[in-house]
């Protein structure tokens, strides 16, 4: 494994950075929120708009990132900060990868809990399969009220949140600990064709054991008349997100690849492959759902709640949703591991320590937030940090760390790197590393300059007022 310049390891090839940067981008967000999304606000309009916002909006911030990461060779403030100073600007730009890996932090706290909950329902579709067998559906003999409260019941235990919210946090740890070549393109090598593969599989049970022709009816029949602003603004904020936009990830992923890489043309695969990964986990989820006469838009409930209801009355029903379940804990795992890497990458280089003890320091930080988060479903339920402040009067730890970073942190940070990249950096340096050429690029600046800042800038707004 060659090191760059200043010392970073580089992936050992350019299919490694699409592999680990299609993980960092593919998680939760893919495939947990999109769905529950797109249920809540009408199906196709939501989807149409969906894909237009990541064309317009995501991909040209991805690019942007990516290629201050890779001028930089560095963690994300440094990598600004490096970037400005040869473009002769000053080096307190660096404060837009701070405020990245900032959140970046914040967002791995909260992350990991959820990363609990699918550990924990990998523990009960194991244990289920090992009792009814192979052939039968999910949790056969007991009421859905029952399945549906599985949840519940495991927010209601403060002791099995808080270990299973460090048990997935550890596993995140040990990879970043090992470095870019045996850790975290590991995990991309590995896991994530892992991934793809059972999500192949889950797809093609949903095709044709599913209401699979309800699904696609129901993401691709475009009734315009629900393209509301509302779900013009959701589609937007999905778009932005899903490619884990604003949390300096995609800056310290950069930072690792070499200068062969076409910039423009990996962003376009990364873009390309999210939002493919989230169209399919609609049409994995949603035929499912569908045959089970259960409702698209019971929102963020839609993984943890109907889909082990649906799972009841399906053939294979324990064993599909074993393998479901084991496939989001790989799309989180590494995502989870890119939110580790970013703050951890600052740490080692600012302070010249050693990857390990970098990692250890962030990891317990990450812990102490994240015991707080899960014990907010039960013990400290009542407890609202922010609670002086109208938009976080009645928001719990974890909800307050999510909006915290979703509604100010991600925004302001895509926002500002906008602005950097496009009006601050010297555009010569930026023609080097963007890879475009042509009328592409003049579509890039265009968007990278105008479009996307006032787009941003009215998520921003839009979410404060929410």
């Amino acid at each position: 494994m060659a090191a760059s310049s200043v010392g970073h390891e580089n992936w050992s090839s350019r299919s490694a950075f699409i592999l680990a940067a299609v993980g960092s981008a593919v998680g939760l967000g893919n495939m947990w929120r999109f769905p529950a999304e797109a249920g809540e606000n009408g199906g196709g309009a939501f989807v149409l708009f969906y894909i237009f916002c990541v064309l317009l909006i995501g991909l040209p911030v991805l690019l942007s990132e990516v290629l201050i990461g890779r001028h930089g060779q560095a963690n994300a403030p440094e990598s600004v900060r490096r970037l400005a100073r040869d473009s002769n600007a000053s080096g307190g730009w660096g404060f837009i990868g701070s405020i990245g890996v900032f959140a970046a932090f914040l967002i791995l706290s909260f992350y990991c809990v959820v990363g609990g909950w699918v550990v924990y329902y990998i523990g009960i579709f194991a244990g289920d399969l090992f009792q009814t067998g192979l052939t039968g559906g999910a949790f056969e003999g007991r009421a859905a009220e029952d399945v549906e409260g599985l949840l519940p019941g495991l927010f209601g235990n403060g002791a099995m949140m808080v270990g299973l919210n460090l048990g997935f946090l550890a596993a995140t740890m040990f990879f970043v600990a090992r470095g870019v070549s045996s850790g975290i393109e590991w995990v991309a090598v590995y896991l994530m064709p892992l991934f793809f593969l059972l999500f192949l599989g889950i797809t093609i049970y949903g095709a044709f054991t599913g209401n699979f022709g309800d699904a696609v009816a129901y993401l691709f029949t475009f009734d315009f008349s629900k393209l509301t602003p509302a779900v013009m603004l959701a589609a937007v904020g999905q778009a932005f997100f899903s490619l884990s936009l604003g949390v300096a990830g995609m800056m310290t992923y950069g930072a690792y690849a070499n200068r062969e890489t076409n910039l423009g043309h990996t962003s376009g695969i990364i873009a390309g492959a999210d939002t493919a990964v989230a169209l399919l986990a609609g049409l994995a989820i949603f035929p499912i759902v569908f045959a089970a006469g259960l409702s698209a838009s019971i929102g963020p409930g839609l993984m943890f709640q109907s889909l082990p209801i649906a799972f009841q009355a399906m053939p294979f029903g324990s064993l599909i949703g074993l393998a479901f379940f084991i496939m989001i804990f790989f799309a989180a795992l590494t995502s989870s591991v890119s939110l580790l890497e970013a703050p951890t990458a600052w740490t080692y280089e600012r302070f010249k320590i050693t990857r390990p003890l970098a990692t250890v320091i962030v990891g317990l930080g990450a812990a102490v937030l994240g015991v707080l988060s899960a014990l907010s479903f039960n013990t400290l339920g009542e407890f609202y940090p922010l609670g002086f402040i109208p938009l976080f009067a009645e928001t719990n730890f974890f909800d307050t760390l999510d909006g915290v970073t979703a509604k100010l942190f991600m925004p302001i940070g895509a926002i500002l790197t906008c602005i950097f990249v496009g009006w601050i950096a010297d555009a010569r340096l930026i023609d080097n590393e963007n890879g475009l050429d042509g009328g592409l690029h003049l579509l890039w600046r265009v968007l990278v300059r105008f479009v996307c800042p006032i787009v941003l800038t009215v998520i921003l707004v839009m979410g404060l007022l929410a």
